[in-house]
């Protein structure tokens, strides 16, 4: 081989070797996970859950007795909070804490409530939220039509609903797909809605449900928290009318599943009613494995419908999530702490305080990656 041949080669190798590192330095950095909840009066907290810190607490303008949904925007950066009496909902510049959306639902004579069902399309461009307006009359308060009033986040400060959808009454969730082509809501029934009319594509009856020797079932569940594994989860409470309401047998706790990926729906009783439970989470790593919280932690194979473990807690927790990789568990809510717990073990292994001790309430207890 001539030493031209040789030269060549190496000038190769070199390239190769250029390109490869050039690859490496334009590889993204893999996304940090934060928690982000609520605090009374007017406070939204960034926790570095890993560090087990508070990263920032920035103030909401406006706001009212305490924040409550909480909806962050796809790239992690915005959230979006009901506030005011939950007659507005400001979006927060999680880096800055800039006010950087703002949109007031009351005006005049007529009071507007969001009463805690919102989210924003997958593309980032839309937000969706669940209101119910009153007319002040001189002699009387007029109850209008529930709605869905859809606002451009790029309207920034001021934002105007730019058209409003029929909804259902007493929605309590909404959820979008992760294709942004149905927008899920769950009241008295689930209803997949079309996002750009409001039609009710397909109802998924709950409290109307016709199951033989069940009776209608009861959800208390105002939290959103399904990011991580893109599946919703609550629980749920039936009780069976072929029993006599003096067995404790008669009384079930089950889990619904809602993948908002296709669209299936599962419900799954896993014990006799003995706790009451109010937010659940499904295990992005095991996709079958729910978590519950409110006095206890409980940890439920919701696919076979059973309950695995149970642990007390320090005292009593609304909103709970989870790490991405599924190897932490974060319970939060009420108090001024956020719990972290072992998934397997449910052993306590961390605890966040948030200075000054303030009152959590029902915020929603959300995990944003940037």
């Amino acid at each position: 081989m001539n030493a031209s041949i040789i030269r060549r080669l190496g000038i190769r190798r070199l390239a190769i070797a250029l390109c490869g590192v050039g690859l490496l330095a334009a590889a993204p950095v893999s996304a940090k996970e934060y928690l982000v909840t609520g605090v009374k009066p007017n406070g939204l907290v960034v926790i570095d859950p890993a560090a087990r810190k508070v990263e920032k607490i920035h103030r909401i303008p406006g706001a009212g007795v305490a924040p409550g949904t909480i909806v962050p925007s796809p790239d992690g950066k915005i959230a979006y909070v009901v506030t005011n009496h939950l007659e507005s909902v400001s979006g927060i510049d999680l880096e800055s804490g800039k006010e950087v959306f703002r949109a007031d639902f009351s005006s005049g004579a007529q009071r507007v409530k969001a009463m805690f069902a919102m989210d924003v399309s997958p593309d980032g461009k839309e937000l969706f939220v669940f209101q119910s307006p009153v007319r002040l009359l001189p002699g009387e308060y007029k109850v209008e039509d529930t709605r869905i009033a859809v606002f451009r986040t790029a309207d920034g400060v001021g934002a105007k609903a730019v058209r409003t959808l029929p909804a259902p009454r007493r929605l309590a969730i909404l959820a979008f797909s992760k294709d942004g082509g149905t927008l899920w809501a769950l009241g008295w029934d689930l209803y997949a809605l079309d996002p750009k009319t409001g039609a009710v594509r397909d109802t998924h009856k709950l409290l109307n449900w016709t199951r033989e020797n069940f009776g209608p079932p009861d959800i208390l569940d105002v939290w959103p928290q399904f990011e991580q594994a893109g599946v919703f989860s609550t629980p749920y409470f039936t009780s069976r009318t072929d029993l006599p309401p003096t067995d404790p047998s008669a009384f079930k706790t089950g889990v619904l599943t809602l993948d908002l990926a296709s669209g299936a729906v599962a419900t799954k009783e896993f014990e006799d009613t003995s706790a009451v439970i109010f937010s659940s989470v499904v295990n992005p790593a095991k996709r079958d494995e729910a978590f519950s919280v409110y006095t206890q932690l409980s940890k439920i194979d919701a696919k076979g419908g059973a309950l695995v473990k149970r642990v007390d807690l320090p005292h009593t927790y609304y909103s709970i999530n989870i790490a991405g990789d599924g190897k932490e568990v974060y319970v939060g809510g009420t108090a001024c702490d956020v719990g972290v717990y072992n998934p397997d073990s449910l052993d306590r292994i961390g605890q966040i305080e948030i200075p000054g001790c303030p009152d959590q309430g029902v915020a929603s207890l959300r995990m944003v990656k940037r």
